[in-house]
């Protein structure tokens, strides 16, 4: 779909001229390898790139940019320094946006996108869109207390309004604001379950047919509380010796979730994945997906788990709007007991059969079509 050719035609309209394809900055922070970026790449793959190009304004702290794939498919990457860094960041977006000349900036880093958004609307991008993608919970003083000073101006350069799911978009623009809902969409496909997957996916990680599987994808970061799968793996394995807990993702939090299971003496029951490219066939090994996070925007990774029949499990603090099957469960994380219980009670291999219908909100394909016609529609409305 995108493999035509994308070098610019340009006729001049003004102050910018009308480019084929039309190219977006996407700004996305720090790409770690976290759900954010996985997102922005997956409408990337999907798009229309004869019509809408996309480039990169990654922090240069950035780990995992994948930056041959951009490449590849028609985009760019520029690195620029990290905002703990303010006046070099704003000094930087401000230079790139005058040269780029980009007539859309697409800022996907919640209340942190009032730095790239006031740069745009100095020199005079013409679309300004904020995408919410999180909210805020409870463990995180100071990214909180940045997050409640940066808030109130999360209305005043955007001329577009996204979000992953309603409660994030009102948790940032308010709850009468006006904001389109972009899906955190998947390949459907891609996720579904195969019985036979699951037994060769079984087989390389060393787990056999009997073994009850415990699944968690995330970045190791204290937003997704992965310490706290460790004290229900804990409280489990008196009552269920069978059992194993896997942990896919990597991150600053990963030293210290590991410290913990040694501590407890529970390392032969944990397995620590890192990141993966095969997610999908890992979630056909699971039992079970726990996501015990402090807070969420829409988490891609429960789409992906309930796609894969998975029973899901969520804490309590993130939007039931995740639910999209009807038969997840959300549980409290002031204490292990309700998930140690409701737990040991799943069968091995169990899947939660569903409706096709109810995942057609989720279909990259489809909405990566939407999206290149709104940024289309926004381009010649401004």
């Amino acid at each position: 779909m995108g493999d035509s050719d994308t070098r610019p035609r340009n006729t001049d309209v003004g102050r910018y001229s009308v480019q084929r394809p039309i190219r977006v900055a996407q700004v996305v922070g720090k790409m770690n390898g976290g759900g954010v970026e996985a997102v922005v790449m997956n409408y990337y793959r999907h798009i229309d790139r004869s019509k809408v190009q996309f480039d990169f304004l990654v922090d240069e702290d950035s780990t995992r940019v994948p930056e041959e794939e951009i490449t590849a498919l028609g985009g760019r990457v520029f690195r620029i320094p990290p905002y703990q860094h303010p006046i070099r960041y704003r000094r930087e977006l401000i230079r790139l946006m005058r040269e780029q000349q980009w007539p859309i900036v697409h800022s996907n880093i919640n209340t942190l996108s009032v730095f790239p958004l006031s740069a745009a609307k100095k020199v005079g991008v013409p679309v300004r869109i904020a995408h919410s993608h999180s909210t805020m919970g409870k463990g995180e003083f100071a990214k909180n207390a940045m997050k409640l000073v940066l808030r109130p101006f999360a209305n005043v350069y955007p001329t577009v309004r996204f979000a992953c799911s309603r409660y994030a978009g009102k948790w940032l623009f308010g709850k009468n604001a006006d904001f389109t809902v972009i899906p955190n969409a998947i390949e459907l496909d891609k996720f579904r379950f195969n019985a036979e997957t699951r037994k060769q996916t079984r087989r390389e990680l060393g787990i056999s047919d009997d073994t009850f599987l415990i699944g968690h994808v995330g970045r190791f970061m204290p937003q997704k509380n992965q310490s706290f799968l460790v004290d229900v793996l804990a409280g489990l394995l008196p009552k269920r010796p069978d059992v194993m807990l896997a942990f896919v993702g990597d991150g600053p939090d990963r030293t210290a979730v590991q410290q913990h299971v040694e501590e407890l003496g529970i390392a032969d029951h944990v397995l620590f994945l890192g990141q993966r490219s095969d997610v999908n066939r890992l979630y056909q090994a699971f039992d079970v997906f726990c996501l015990p996070s402090l807070y969420e925007g829409l988490c891609v990774v429960g789409v992906e788990a309930q796609r894969a029949g998975l029973p899901c499990l969520f804490s309590d603090t993130i939007t039931r709007e995740v639910d999209v099957t009807g038969a997840s469960r959300f549980m409290p994380i002031t204490s292990p007991e309700e998930w140690i219980s409701f737990i040991s009670a799943i069968e091995s291999g169990v899947r939660i059969s569903s409706s096709e219908n109810v995942f057609s909100d989720y279909d990259i394909s489809e909405n990566a079509q939407k999206l290149t016609s709104m940024y289309l529609k926004l381009f010649e409305k401004k």
